[in-house]
């Protein structure tokens, strides 16, 4: 349903050095061209921001690449522009993915203080032998320095990335990553699979036809480290309300939630994208097209079955479901008049619960999530 609220992507596609399993749209650059870069950034909000006007921001993700490559100081001219060119909600949730070595006290204390309280660090594993073979350009010890550091710089919304089925990686080894997180008692967990994506370093060597695909975990071992996620958390206090995702009560990323969501966000920065009122928009992924144009590189009005379709898809993923009563005031039909023999289907074999309020996965569902997903999607005309 439709409201004034909207959330901000702000896309920074700078890294210190590309990690072998990336596929994002980020590179290394120099200090003069990351300033060239906030310019046109700066640029690109005054620009939309006018046409959005009645909107409230409630959210703000900052995400990449490593933005903790910005400076204090060009982390708050980027929020003094949007404070003076946007409705800034009083209780926005302002986060900024940080990669552990990128920053020292000063520069947590300086984002705080321009107005970032949520703090995500890409940590993906404590085991230095796993790190190394991921490319990441830090320890693990360098990452709890940095964890500490934004505690004293008055953080108290922490999240950590971690991710499993890694080459070479156990089931004891993601075990012990988990309970060093849980030991520092973040706010939130975000705990992925490797996904081995075409183009990277690691396609060559973990693909479909790698040279060392056998390093990767099997199949039923992923299964184990999935379920001792959620275990191992779980007695921990840590909910899951995401397929992926954990925290502490009432620390859910509500920024993530807009998109499980289908609410409105506007993507600014290079190759982001944009949903405002059902029409998907797509900047320039091209760096120099970007520089030069703040013109849209792709556009879509989402159909009526297209976003019936994202509804189920991204809503199935959370745990508590799709909300049928919000289904039918969004759609004007309800779940079992367009899905009736899919979702009889899949209750029958344990896949899907019903209520009568929210339809969600099981336990057994979220094992082959992807394969009853699918089946969601509605054929176009």
């Amino acid at each position: 349903m439709m409201n004034n609220k909207l959330a901000l992507y702000l896309h920074f596609p700078f890294c210190k050095r590309k990690c072998r399993y990336c596929d994002f749209l980020s590179f290394p650059a120099d200090g003069q061209e990351r300033e060239r870069y906030i310019l046109r950034l700066l640029e690109e909000i005054r620009c939309k921001a006018s046409s959005l006007s009645g909107r409230t921001v409630s959210t703000i993700y900052m995400g990449g690449g490593t933005p903790s490559l910005m400076s204090g100081a060009q982390m708050g001219r980027l929020m003094d522009c949007i404070r003076e060119n946007f409705s800034l909600a009083s209780d926005a949730e302002i986060t900024a993915e940080c990669n552990p070595g990128t920053v020292d006290f000063d520069k947590l204390a300086a984002y705080r203080q321009a107005g970032i309280n949520r703090i995500s660090f890409g940590l993906q594993s404590s085991r230095q032998e796993e790190l190394d073979r991921l490319g990441r350009i830090h320890s693990c010890g360098q990452f709890e320095g940095n964890y500490y550091m934004a505690r004293k710089a008055g953080f108290d919304n922490i999240n950590i990335d971690l991710m499993s089925g890694l080459p070479g990686q156990s089931l004891e080894s993601w075990q012990q990553t988990l309970r060093f997180c849980v030991g520092l008692a973040p706010e939130h967990i975000s705990a992925y699979s490797l996904i081995v994506e075409p183009g990277t370093p690691f396609e060559k060597l973990y693909g479909e036809d790698g040279s060392r695909r056998e390093e990767l975990p099997d199949e039923d071992t992923e299964r184990e480290m999935y379920h001792a996620t959620a275990r191992i958390l779980a007695a921990a206090g840590y909910g899951r309300y995401e397929i992926s995702n954990y925290s502490l009560p009432g620390r859910q990323c509500r920024h993530n939630l807009v998109y499980w969501l289908r609410g409105d966000y506007l993507g600014l920065g290079l190759g982001s994208s944009s949903m405002i009122c059902n029409c998907r928009m797509t900047n320039p992924a091209d760096y120099r097209q970007y520089m030069e144009s703040f013109e849209p590189a792709g556009r879509e009005i989402i159909s009526r079955k297209g976003q019936i379709g994202e509804t189920m898809i991204l809503g199935l993923r959370l745990m508590q479901g799709v909300d049928e009563a919000a289904f039918e005031a969004a759609f004007g039909t309800g779940l079992h008049d367009i899905y009736g023999d899919v979702i009889e289907g899949y209750c029958r074999q344990g896949f899907l619960q019903d209520d009568g309020k929210y339809l969600s996965l099981t336990e057994k569902g979220i094992d082959v999530s992807n394969w009853i997903l699918a089946d969601f999607l509605l054929d176009e005309e």
